[in-house]
């Protein structure tokens, strides 16, 4: 079992970068696929990208693409989605979670684990 804290969200102007974190618990992070989610107000919760267990294969949403990159640091456990040139529509709170599934993972019943979540809100 792992335990997701993501952190690292806030109020940023249109255009503007924020770096999210999302920290595990356990000693088996480097064994899970990670992913990235969102969910806004009155919205069902959708993908945005999701990294391979090694960090050498990443796979993103097309509405985030080239503007977010996922990593990952397995010595210390960590998953990080950076993102820049926001936009409103990006504004929403974002969701790590841990898949056990090999392969690019992108629908939300595919991810074993969750975190509590991070809001993100992006000004015009």
């Amino acid at each position: 079992q792992v335990q997701l804290v993501e952190s690292g969200g806030g109020l940023v102007q249109a255009w503007g970068s924020l770096r999210l974190s999302c920290a595990a618990s356990g000693r088996t992070f480097g064994s899970y696929q990670m992913g990235w989610f969102r969910q806004a107000p009155g919205k069902e919760r959708e993908f945005v990208a999701t990294i391979n267990r090694s960090g050498g294969v990443t796979y993103y949403a097309d509405s985030v693409k080239g503007r977010f990159t996922i990593s990952r640091d397995n010595a210390k456990n960590t998953v990080y989605l950076q993102m820049n040139s926001l936009k409103p529509e990006d504004t929403a709170t974002y969701y790590c979670a841990a898949s056990q599934i090999y392969g690019v993972v992108t629908t939300r019943n595919r991810y074993d684990y969750w975190g509590q979540g991070t809001q993100v809100t992006v000004s015009s």
